[in-house]
């Protein structure tokens, strides 16, 4: 037995390194590069949800840049292999929406969110990107909605407080934007580019109270 975990271990370190190298090369740019590190990755540790997620974003991406079609078909078989062997992967949903999206199946992108929070009704991470997918197609009243769902599963989540936050802004509703960028920040301070929304919505009076 202590054989079998050494090794199942070492295959498990090499895996996260080959992972790790072509993350490198994914975001230098070097989708192809990346995508032979990460089916590396897969024959290190054919069980590992996230290296077929990365094989999937890379051949995804790789796909768009080339127009390549057999790339795209790949990267949704990857994606559903992914969420075989970790159902609630949120950014595989996410990578598996988009490219429906991008390929004229919308609904079918719907379907696969939709079907995801029925499934898992303590998440918030499907609303979440449910209302990604409706602001796109520029619903953002159910949009809306599906985030404060999500935020009444998850009144912490910050991911949620942002978008909400987003949706106000561009609704005009510049003091609730700001109560909930700022809330988003208490909980997640790594944020720069809502620190600075925060400080161009307090330069432009937001959150004060109306003059007399």
């Amino acid at each position: 037995f202590t054989a079998v975990a050494l090794t199942a271990g070492c295959s498990q370190m090499n895996s996260q390194a080959l992972n790790s190298e072509g993350v490198r090369l994914y975001q230098a740019g070097n989708y192809q590069q990346a995508a032979d590190q990460f089916q590396r990755a897969i024959a290190n540790n054919p069980k590992s949800a996230t290296s077929y997620y990365n094989l999937a974003a890379a051949l995804h991406k790789s796909g768009k840049l080339t127009g390549n079609g057999n790339d795209l078909q790949q990267a949704e078989r990857l994606y559903n292999q992914c969420l075989e062997y970790d159902p609630n992967h949120t950014e595989c949903y996410r990578g598996l929406a988009v490219l429906l999206a991008e390929t004229g199946r919308t609904d079918a992108s719907f379907r696969l969110l939709e079907g995801w929070a029925a499934r898992s009704p303590q998440l918030a991470d499907p609303r979440i990107e449910l209302a990604r997918l409706l602001e796109e197609q520029n619903n953002t009243q159910m949009a809306s909605a599906r985030l404060v769902e999500a935020l009444a599963i998850d009144p912490h989540n910050s991911r949620a407080l942002t978008a909400l936050g987003r949706l106000r802004e561009v609704e005009g509703d510049r003091a609730q934007a700001l109560a909930n960028y700022q809330r988003s920040l208490a909980l997640n301070r790594h944020q720069p580019e809502i620190s600075m929304r925060v400080a161009a919505l307090q330069a432009a009076g937001a959150g004060l109270p109306a003059s007399p």
